[in-house]
């Protein structure tokens, strides 16, 4: 199922009264700044959430009694933590690129350089844990939203904002056609020339329009999150206004699908139903043989034109893209006025904070420790102990790396890959 880290590097103008964690962010696309910059240390505590609701997805019972708070808790996370993550880190490119005004000249060739690399390591890094995860591992994903995005990175908000909203409205009905069009001997053609469907089950095909997180309509997300980045989110009335966004956006896209569609093609809550049943966890390892994107897939459900107007997750229709991208903004902002305002909170959440600092790490820890504890896979568990023993040992681990290094350990060597772009001239 969803989510990710995958797969995000911060550097932004310190604006907190307190200093940041030691350990610098690096999670599935983001760099780190500058020693001279401070961290938006908002921005990591909405990863870490991000993170911890891939783990609920991942390994938390997928099955949960109708109603039960543990079938609320795995409503909220499925689809929506992975679409927090996608946000996130389109809001670390512009980070890379230059937030609130892109970099030209030496240092835009240098940063896009920096981007290009990260996206080609994810893409690496993808596709080898999808060669045994399947199509659950985000950060292939990644790796294409990344070079793609490379061509947004100097516009500004109100169009890359725009350039969202396009890709929410229309894209998904571009998609569902597309993949009608695509018939599976087609598939087979075009997966039968493909390296990576070679290598892993998740070629460019999936990654562009069947895959769980398909570029095409998933962009969505990482634009919304270069958008986000282009604002002065220090501005209380900016913050207030995208709350007010955020809100109005997932009630309106929830709401409206709930009205024309009923509400099982919505709160899919409990039981395990609905179209994006079998594209969860419990697939791990099947490579692509779910789909959890509108169409069909080999394997996986068949969904007709009027499921263009539901909003279950990972179905990828308009209202599915438009709620999750409304609470994601919703999350962020809350997450960087909570840590902006409330300095209690902000001390007593620096565990939390130091997950989202190395996001990237916990994302991929969490695969390997399931490889050496199988029986913690989602759709083979019936208690919630350990996900949250997964949890609390990414927190205890996060919290005494970052009093010894400023980075996790693959977001450290992702920044030491990227280290050749400054030759760039």
């Amino acid at each position: 199922m969803t989510q990710v880290k995958p797969p995000q590097e911060l550097s932004a103008p310190q604006r907190n009264a307190t200093p940041p964690p030691k350990a610098s962010s690096e999670s599935a696309g983001q760099v780190s700044g500058r020693p001279s910059m401070g961290r938006m240390v908002g921005l990591d505590l909405a990863r870490a959430l991000a993170v911890f609701g891939m783990y609920i997805v991942h390994i938390a019972p997928m099955n949960s009694p109708q109603g039960s708070v543990g079938s609320w808790v795995y409503f909220l996370a499925e689809g929506r933590s992975s679409a927090l993550f996608a946000t996130l880190a389109g809001f670390s490119l512009m980070l890379i690129a230059g937030r609130r005004e892109p970099k030209t000249g030496l240092a835009g060739r240098q940063a896009k350089v920096r981007i290009a690399i990260r996206a080609v390591i994810l893409l690496a890094l993808g596709t080898v844990l999808a060669m045994e995860y399947g199509d659950i591992i985000i950060l292939a994903y990644y790796g294409v939203y990344f070079l793609l995005a490379l061509l947004l990175v100097r516009l500004r908000a109100r169009t890359l904002a725009l350039i969202a909203a396009g890709i929410a409205l229309v894209m998904p009905q571009l998609a569902f056609v597309l993949k009608m069009w695509l018939s599976d001997s087609v598939q087979q053609t075009i997966n039968a020339y493909d390296p990576l469907e070679r290598l892993s089950t998740v070629g460019v095909l999936d990654l562009l329009l069947t895959g769980l997180y398909p570029t095409i309509t998933w962009m969505a997300f990482v634009t919304t999150g270069m958008a986000l980045a282009r604002l002065d989110l220090s501005a209380p009335v900016v913050r207030r206004r995208l709350a007010v966004l955020g809100a109005g956006l997932a009630t309106a896209a929830y709401g409206l699908a709930t009205l024309l569609t009923g509400a099982s093609a919505v709160w899919n809550v409990g039981g395990g139903g609905g179209p994006s049943s079998g594209s969860g966890p419990g697939s791990m390892g099947s490579g692509s043989a779910v789909s959890g994107s509108m169409g069909s897939a080999p394997g996986g459900p068949e969904l007709s034109a009027s499921d263009l107007l539901g909003a279950v997750s990972h179905t990828g229709t308009t209202f599915d893209t438009i709620g999750c991208a409304g609470i994601a903004i919703l999350v962020i902002v809350a997450a960087m006025a909570a840590m902006d305002r409330l300095p209690l909170l902000r001390r007593l959440a620096k565990p939390v904070i130091a997950v989202g600092t190395m996001s990237l790490t916990a994302y991929v820890g969490h695969f390997l420790a399931q490889s050496a504890w199988p029986a913690s896979g989602a759709g083979t568990t019936t208690s919630w102990v350990p996900v949250l023993t997964y949890i609390l040992t990414a927190i205890v681990f996060a919290t005494i790396w970052s009093r010894f290094f400023r980075r996790g350990p693959l977001e450290y060597l992702l920044n030491a890959a990227t280290k050749p772009a400054k030759y760039i001239r």
